[in-house]
């Protein structure tokens, strides 16, 4: 093969799983869904260079370990946003499921990979030259498609169903499940995320790890990729790595991998000329170009909209996606400045119906409490005869947050104000959450969980559009630690154009900014349900 100045001089099973997978897998949605899935060059070159095969490669020794026969161990795939990275990685599930991905020997002459004696009734066969590698596929092929989040690991599983059930392949795999797809030879299809800890060290010949730029120690994905890479070592497995440009100062799982010093892992990065500037619009189309290639169906003039919105709120996490860069991430979410532009100190009476915001944490991270009334003004509430705010650093506590004056800090609270609903991330405080939630009420005590990335961020936008808005009439106390919080909070770049806030530094908390979050997010649900609005007044009848 020879294209886009690439020549393959090497033996790879990448020319019988390209035509394998465009004979057998379809366009799973859209106006075209159903009609056969076609490989781009860049794609088949992607494969081509994944199954690359050792020439030293025995069909013995492939069948105690499949992974030995070829020249990468595991490949990572660098494109931008639109690309087609999710059909892409589920055309390789459908190859490691069913098709040929293990290498069966050498051929002499004659020899073909005839669908019929694999199970496949479609008739499709592919006659191998002599000196080609042969394949076959896993007699039990066990699968884990990789993310994050489940929302994530959509971008996968979501493409891989209608691929298979739309075409050729519903015949072999008669039924695709919502959380899993069994195969034949008593094999499977799972998925897999952060918080699916239970599955890691099971058994895996394929792992497609997807937006491994966001996989960070922090979220202990870090561990999860380590965790199946050695799986995928004992039985002779290999994987695949896809995400766009990341942030450097996160040190992912993606820069890791391409940092590596190892030879046996292809990195495919698709980069534009490093003097173009992506602020600049002529520049950033040729960028564009560059990065997006030969993927025929992406509008580059909606890509430069998207990028061009992006630009104005977050530049370096526009560049990241789009521009296919590794880009420091921006630096303040909100800025100190703004938020205490809106800074107006008021006194809030006892009786006055509030929600309440909560984040907790035990030995490191600092565990507060802030309040809103529904008039829009937030406040940290005071408890105790020494009015003391209801902040906590662990390090002015002895290296530990003193749980009983939380809780009765969080009693007084509840007692001085009409507490209509309250926010609480549970981590750390489970246990305390469900006493408080059975003492006051669930409805007023619920739990809040700020790992999830989508409800965060929508989170974290309601909150950062309320303060900067021009006709904004949002207010709060001026907190100090609140403000310092506010101005360290950082945004760190997830999938799908959304963030969570991070800190700059492990000493640079954010933790009363995430309360703020919470506490405003209590106050507009208690809004939309009704709760500010006064209960209806009584009738009284009089009998004369």
């Amino acid at each position: 093969m020879t294209g886009n100045d690439r020549v393959v001089r090497w033996p790879t099973l990448g020319f019988l799983v390209g035509d394998w997978i465009e004979q057998h897998c379809v366009i799973p949605d859209g106006f075209s869904a159903g009609e056969p899935y076609e490989l781009t060059d860049e794609m088949l070159w992607f494969y081509l260079s994944h199954y690359r095969v050792k020439p030293e490669a025995t069909r013995e020794r492939s069948m105690l370990s499949p992974a030995s026969a070829f020249y990468y161990r595991r490949s990572q795939l660098v494109r931008p946003q639109k690309w087609g990275k999710g059909p892409l990685t589920a055309s390789q599930v459908c190859v490691e499921a069913v098709g040929p991905a293990v290498f069966a020997g050498w051929a002499e002459g004659g020899e073909r990979y005839d669908c019929r004696l694999h199970g496949c009734d479609c008739g499709w066969q592919w006659e191998y030259e002599p000196g080609d590698p042969m394949g076959m596929p896993w007699p039990t092929p066990l699968i884990q498609i990789t993310a994050f989040s489940e929302e994530q690991t959509d971008n996968i599983y979501g493409a891989l169903k209608p691929m298979i059930d739309k075409g050729p392949l519903s015949d072999l795999i008669p039924k695709t499940g919502e959380e899993f797809i069994r195969l034949p030879g008593g094999g499977r299809i799972d998925t897999v995320t952060s918080s699916a800890q239970s599955r890691l060290g099971q058994r895996v010949t394929f792992v497609p790890q997807d937006e491994t730029g966001i996989w960070t120690t922090e979220n202990k994905m870090q561990k999860v990729a380590d965790t199946q890479r050695r799986g995928l070592a004992g039985m002779g497995g290999r994987s695949t790595e896809t995400t766009n440009g990341w942030d450097p100062s996160e040190n992912s799982v993606a820069q890791r991998t391409y940092e590596a010093k190892v030879k046996d892992i292809y990195r495919d990065f698709a980069k534009a000329p490093g003097e173009l500037d992506y602020k600049k619009k002529a520049d950033r189309r040729k960028i564009h170009q560059a990065v997006y290639g030969d993927s025929w169906w992406v509008d580059l003039d909606v890509i430069e909209g998207e990028a061009l919105e992006l630009l104005e709120r977050d530049p370096a996490q526009a560049e990241r996606f789009f521009g296919n860069r590794i880009v420091a991430g921006v630096g303040a979410w909100l800025g100190r400045h703004r938020w205490d532009a809106l800074a107006a100190p008021r006194e809030v009476p006892d009786g006055t119906t509030i929600v309440i915001g909560f984040d907790g944490s035990d030995i490191d991270d600092w565990t507060g409490l802030r309040a809103e009334t529904l008039d829009g003004y937030q406040f940290t509430p005071t408890y105790s005869s020494l009015e003391l705010p209801t902040v906590w650093n662990p390090a002015d506590w002895g290296g530990q947050v003193p749980r009983l004056e939380v809780d009765a800090a969080l009693d007084e609270v509840m007692t001085r104000y009409k507490v209509v609903r309250g926010y609480f991330d549970p981590p750390y405080w489970e246990s305390e959450i469900d006493a408080w939630a059975a003492k006051y009420g669930d409805k007023r005590i619920a739990r809040w969980a700020t790992y999830r990335t989508v409800q965060m961020h929508a989170a974290a936008e309601r909150l950062l559009t309320d303060v900067t808005k021009a006709s904004a009439t949002f207010r709060h106390d001026g907190c100090e630690d609140a403000s310092t919080h506010v101005g360290n909070a950082r945004r760190s770049a997830r999938t799908g154009g959304r963030y969570v806030l991070s800190k700059p530094a492990p000493h640079q908390k954010i933790d009363m900014a995430v309360v703020s979050i919470l506490t405003h997010e209590a106050a507009f649900d208690a809004i939309a349900d009704g709760l500010a609005k006064p209960p209806p007044r009584r009738r009284t009848t009089v009998l004369r």
